[in-house]
């Protein structure tokens, strides 16, 4: 394992990016710190998240508090602390809280870009919103580089 690879992160810590992250979203290991191979970050789930797939990857959510809903094939799953769902690629879901506060997860996408992909909806800023909702079209611009397609 090559030393300059290695990290130890403190309760609260997050990694740098190019863009500062809202409160509640907290990367833990980049994708350039794995190679490309993962992205891992602790979500505070505050919006929730439209339908939507991954083209390429495969996301992994692991509730650590409160409670969430994956919807995936027409089913609603609720999960609670110490609750995970795999959401393989090429499968729609859509992600929502449902507890106060908010859910916290740890999440995992693999290959990695998640934490590149947010820091491309943070620098747009209130461009991703129209009309007090996601920006369906913009949104897809967006994440057409991260083989994310979003539906309404």
């Amino acid at each position: 394992m090559p030393k300059e690879r290695f990290l130890v992160l403190q309760p609260g810590e997050r990694r740098p990016g190019r863009v500062p992250l809202p409160p509640g979203c907290d990367v833990k290991a980049r994708t350039a710190d794995t190679e490309g191979r993962l992205a891992i970050l602790e979500n505070q789930l505050d919006v929730d998240i439209p339908p939507h797939i991954h083209h390429h990857a495969d996301e992994f959510v692991y509730v650590l508090d409160g409670a969430m809903e994956v919807d995936v094939d027409g089913t609603t799953h609720r999960l609670t602390p110490g609750m995970c769902a795999l959401l393989p690629h090429g499968i729609p879901h859509a992600l929502r809280n449902a507890s106060q506060p908010p859910a916290r997860c740890l999440q995992i996408s693999a290959p990695g870009g998640w934490e590149e992909f947010v820091e491309d909806l943070c620098e747009a800023g209130p461009a991703i919103r129209k009309g007090g909702q996601p920006d369906l079209d913009r949104l897809n611009e967006i994440g057409a580089k991260y083989g994310m397609e979003y539906h309404g």
